[in-house]
């Protein structure tokens, strides 16, 4: 079972694994054990992220602080969780905590450049995972070995183009498919490149849906549904903070 989503790509060999290393398991996954979870890591992240926005005072050091290093230990702990597989809340609850608290804070600083961002972004967030979902219930758009190619050819490339962008930028150069500024004027590239960004992702849901409907087929232990919830997280919040800078230059 593929997905374009790192977390959710070798499913298949982790629910083997986990069935000759603990023999069959007492439950299998069900798509309801998948869709608890991420409701209850959607909800800790945005209890978080509230939290973060009240509490913590704007324009100071400790809130830059805090911004930055919840990015780089959740970024971390993302990584840690995709690459050994976790199935644990224990861990996987306290990375939806460390983006939380990222969250709040990045987006306080951007409603507070533009105000009224932050719903618009929830909203297209949600509005967007809604649309993927039922275009997949009623098989519009299918995880056949085309589309998956497809979809995961773009998504490196974009991401790639992302990267090196800002490798540039970083010696002073702009290739101009990323605007870094807060208030700077907008050209049509930067704006054409996030909507590409965002198609991408929103594309690589059909194939997290795939994923998890064959690994319910097949029989994944139920502690999986754990480890495919935060597969959804993280697609979530790639999207959020795409659409959030997508709608800031929109606003210029």
């Amino acid at each position: 079972m593929q997905s374009s989503n790192p977390v959710l790509t070798r499913l298949g060999e982790a629910a083997r694994a986990s069935r000759y290393e603990t023999g069959a398991p007492s439950r299998a996954m069900t798509m309801d054990d998948v869709v608890v979870r991420t409701v209850a890591l959607l909800a800790v992240t945005g209890i978080v992220g509230a939290g973060a926005w009240i509490l913590l005072p704007a324009s100071s050091g400790l809130t830059f602080f805090a911004a930055i290093m919840s990015s780089i230990a959740g970024l971390v702990l993302g990584l840690v969780i995709s690459f050994r597989r976790i199935t644990s809340p224990a861990v996987i609850v306290p990375y939806a905590v460390l983006q939380g608290v990222a969250l709040g804070v990045y987006s306080r600083a951007f409603e507070s450049w533009y105000s009224g961002i932050v719903l618009q972004a929830v909203v297209a967030t949600f509005g967007i995972f809604a649309v993927m979902a039922v275009l997949y219930k009623f098989r519009v758009l299918r995880a056949t070995p085309r589309f998956t190619k497809f979809v995961i050819g773009a998504l490196i490339g974009v991401m790639v183009l992302a990267f090196a962008n800002w490798l540039f930028y970083l010696f002073g150069v702009n290739l101009g498919l990323r605007e870094y500024s807060t208030n700077g004027q907008v050209g049509w590239l930067p704006i054409i490149f996030s909507l590409v960004i965002i198609g991408v992702g929103a594309l690589t849901f059909i194939l997290d849906f795939d994923a998890i409907e064959q690994g319910t087929r097949y029989g994944m232990p139920a502690k999986f549904a754990w480890y495919c919830s935060f597969g959804i997280l993280v697609g979530l919040i790639f999207l959020y903070y795409e659409i959030l800078r997508l709608l800031s230059y929109l606003r210029r």
